[in-house]
């Protein structure tokens, strides 16, 4: 099997199904937002089951919001809000997974970014950004500027580095054997 034999799933094959929606709509993103376009990856042409477009961080926010908003895209629901560690530079892609519930298709936005640089946060577009935010800060380091609450998620306020990063040691335990009184200003604020 390659990649143009196409992969049935329950709800049919996506490709045939969207395939010329998807090619629209990523010739629109292009005319409209230019070089913050920096790639484009259609299924049938790479390994990719939905298509994956390649956003400048500056302009990410812009993107998105036109994704989510713009009649025949519709993509308001941000189905998920991950990293991956690619150990190339740029090292890390922040990736963004939507839906659109008016036609049910999916649409992949990834944004790269370096070591110590900060993508803005989404949480004015989707409120359900907030967590997975922190979670990408927590798990591979990348700060989101804006974000209204960036602080550790999984990990002990403790915890010396990111756990997701490639380089980050397979055994790297580390035991904290008290646990810390809750801090006066999460208890005023609730754990938002």
């Amino acid at each position: 099997m390659d990649i143009n034999t196409p992969v049935s799933t329950i709800y049919g094959n996506s490709s045939e199904k969207y395939g010329e929606i998807w090619k629209k709509q990523v010739a629109e993103l292009q005319a409209k937002f230019g070089t913050a376009i920096e790639e484009v990856r259609l299924p049938r042409e790479w390994p990719v089951e939905v298509p994956v477009v390649y956003v400048r961080k500056e302009s990410l926010i812009a993107v998105l919001d036109f994704l989510r908003t713009a009649p025949g895209f519709e993509y308001g629901f941000l189905a998920d809000l991950t990293a991956t560690d690619e150990e190339v530079h740029p090292r890390f892609e922040v990736v963004y997974q939507l839906l659109s519930h008016a036609n049910m298709a999916r649409f992949r936005v990834k944004a790269r970014v370096a070591e110590g640089e900060e993508v803005p946060t989404a949480t004015a577009l989707w409120m359900a950004a907030n967590w997975p935010e922190r979670e990408v800060w927590d798990m591979f380091g990348i700060s989101f500027s804006g974000h209204p609450h960036l602080r550790r998620i999984l990990m002990d306020e403790r915890w010396v580095g990111h756990p997701l990063r490639k380089d980050y040691p397979l055994r790297g335990y580390q035991i904290f054997p008290d646990t810390p009184a809750p801090k006066a200003e999460l208890l005023d604020k609730g754990d938002r």
